[in-house]
């Protein structure tokens, strides 16, 4: 076989992206690989705009169904995203011999064990180095670099958009609202961004991580989820005088025979790698039993970026085609333990930050302070800025690790003391305990 042909179906930012590398790097790639990877056809239902890709004559069309019956394509590449039509166009693909590439992660992370049972069954590769992390070949590290690891613990900076507002609001002192604008202004940040500041893609992506480092089915539904909508500038100062940043993290932790999923803002210490990671970078901190520590960075989205990690899926398959080595790798969401228990968020333990609006009375703080004692949540340090008498200042206090149930339970009660205004803030600690 001297031509591997590929067909693209959905010609937006990554397929435009994808198309640039393959037709622009052709002659590139052909010499690295010793054959030609082929664009054939790519499918779009807007076959009118200029997206500043040269095509030939009849690349481009509306037709899908073209592509997913031609029997000279060899790898199909989805790229219109969402879970419908994308599932059942993958599952025709996969049912007509087609290897598949794809960068859809809330279909891998909801519906992926379906597919790849599907590709097992028909004996084709799934490609899905695009579906998290953008340009960090993070799939490839943990299927190929990290296999003779026990993965321990995952930390991973991994939606550029949630990224990009908490570095405006650090490093701008803006409120939330306003740096959600300039990111849509600026294109990083979708016309409804609720996927990205809720966590949701985030816990997507961390579905798909955690499948394939733990050996565990896709657990999307049992990751504990939580946006960045409540951050104001204020938690950011008082981050700061603590010596710790504000991100979004998703989190794959081992503790004590349980796999801890969850997505959240987190207070993590200044002086880590991890916090220093600004605007629409990712980054993965990954920690194996082999290699210890190690931290992935570079950018999350972009029509390049992630142009480039689906070309490299495409590039592994060609190269599997042309060897005969077609499922080489283990399949994901196909569980090898599926006995690990995940653990309830309400048994996580963790240090917190915590900031109440307590009237500025003798007596309050050790009002606080002894619910939380009786809870068996110790205090750590603590901040009260201002004095005005008999009116509500912000007191902030951190504390050492606790018990996720023990804590909701504690800030439930001091919301009803007469001497605390309004819903106590809280924010979850990662790193820095003694």
């Amino acid at each position: 076989m001297d031509v591997i042909s590929v067909g693209i179906i959905g010609f937006g930012t990554v397929g435009t992206g994808t198309a640039r590398i393959l037709t622009e790097r052709r002659r590139e790639l052909e010499s690295r690989l010793g054959f030609s990877v082929a664009l054939k056809n790519i499918a779009d239902l807007d076959t009118k705009r200029d997206r500043g890709v040269k095509l030939g004559r009849g690349v481009l069309i509306r037709d899908a169904d073209v592509i997913l019956d031609d029997p000279e394509i060899d790898i199909v590449v989805e790229l219109i995203g969402g879970i419908h039509p994308a599932k059942e166009i993958i599952l025709k693909a996969v049912k007509n011999g087609k290897h598949v590439v794809t960068a859809n992660k809330a279909l891998l992370a909801e519906k992926g064990r379906e597919i790849f049972r599907a590709a097992a069954k028909h004996r084709v590769d799934i490609g899905f180095e695009a579906a998290v992390a953008g340009s960090i070949p993070i799939i490839k590290v943990v299927r190929e670099s990290l296999a003779g690891n026990r993965i321990r613990n995952i930390y991973g900076i991994i939606n550029g958009t949630a990224n990009y507002i908490l570095t405006k609001m650090t490093e701008e002192g803006v409120d939330f609202d306003a740096a959600l604008r300039e990111a849509q202004e600026l294109g990083y940040a979708e016309a409804d961004p609720t996927f990205d500041i809720e966590g949701i893609d985030s816990a997507h992506k961390l579905a798909i991580l955690a499948s394939l480092s733990f050996g565990i089915p896709f657990s999307f539904r049992k990751i504990y989820t939580e946006g960045i909508t409540a951050i104001t500038p204020l938690d950011i100062r008082f981050a700061s005088e603590f010596g710790y940043k504000i991100k979004l993290v998703a989190i794959a932790k081992q503790a004590d025979g349980e796999l801890e999923l969850r997505v959240h803002p987190t207070m993590i210490p200044a002086n880590e790698l991890i916090s220093g990671v600004s605007g629409v970078f990712n980054a993965v901190y990954i920690e194996g039993d082999a290699t210890g520590p190690a931290l992935y960075y570079g950018k999350g989205a972009g029509e390049m970026p992630t142009g480039s990690a689906i070309v490299s899926d495409i590039i592994d398959i060609a190269r599997n085609i042309r060897t005969g080595a077609v499922e080489r790798f283990r399949r994901a969401g196909i569980p090898e333990n599926p006995g690990i228990r995940i653990r309830k968020m309400q048994d996580i333990r963790t240090g917190y930050y915590l900031r109440f609006s307590a009237i500025d009375k003798p007596g309050v703080l050790s009002r606080i302070s002894g619910i939380l004692g009786s809870y068996n949540i110790s205090i750590k340090s603590m901040i009260q800025k201002g004095r005005k008498r008999e009116k509500a200042v912000p007191v902030v206090m951190m504390t050492h690790e606790a018990r996720e149930k023990d804590m909701m339970q504690a800030l439930r009660k001091i919301d009803r003391l007469a001497v605390v205004s309004g819903k106590t803030m809280y924010l979850r600690v990662e790193g820095g305990e003694e």
